[in-house]
């Protein structure tokens, strides 16, 4: 059912306006020699490497700080892998996706508001990409000192948009950040594609951007 009601856009960025997060540590996994599954089940699973994430992206430790304590955990699990550069490594396969540009500049052509709600990792993560053209609103978990899915950092994003969560999607390529945002009455919208994402938006939300020739 279209929800006209929902005007505004919350994004994530890495693994929405990048390629697959997922792939690209998978892909770093396997260089290492080890299984290439290992660095995403020591982030999910592992105590002491799910704390160094959590800190790190709540801006708690600095990324060399993550990075030395991540290495740690890595080494102690069959991977030769020194600490500088870690992250820089790890996000080596990530490549920003212009059809995700084109569709975030379609909505705010529309003059829909668009929020960026990323959870930071690493140095270098949003080089190359000019935040201010991508939204109206830049809110980084580690700048904030929260993360998704706390539903904090939505509330902050719509109350810097000037807008009620009720108004608002938000584009995540994780369903618990999804889950995060539907607590506070955001919708979601699970992003495998920007084809499939803008497809979501105007289906589902009534949400459009202009017309591109």
């Amino acid at each position: 059912m279209t929800d006209e009601a929902r005007t505004a856009v919350l994004v994530d960025f890495g693994g929405v306006i990048t390629s697959s997060v997922l792939r690209a540590f998978t892909d770093f996994g396997a260089s290492l020699g080890v299984d290439p599954r290992l660095p995403l089940d020591l982030l999910a699973r592992d105590e002491a490497s799910r704390t160094l994430l959590s800190d790190h992206e709540c801006g708690r430790i600095d990324a060399e700080a993550f990075e030395r304590g991540f290495a740690e955990r890595l080494r102690a699990h069959g991977a030769d892998v020194a600490a500088e550069g870690l992250t820089a490594r790890m996000q080596a396969g990530m490549s920003i996706d212009q059809d995700m540009l084109a569709l975030l500049g379609d909505l705010r052509a529309a003059g829909r508001p668009v929020a960026l709600v990323s959870n930071s990792f690493g140095t270098g993560t949003y080089d190359g990409v000019e935040l201010a053209s991508l939204a109206d609103v830049i809110v980084i978990s580690a700048e904030v000192g929260i993360r998704k899915p706390s539903r904090r950092i939505y509330a902050i994003a719509c109350e810097r948009l000037g807008i009620d969560p009720e108004q608002a999607v938000m584009i995540d390529d994780l369903r618990q950040n999804l889950d995060g945002a539907a607590r506070i009455g955001i919708g979601g919208v699970l992003h495998t594609s920007a084809a499939d994402t803008r497809r979501q938006l105007a289906e589902r939300f009534g949400i459009t951007g202009r017309h591109r020739p």
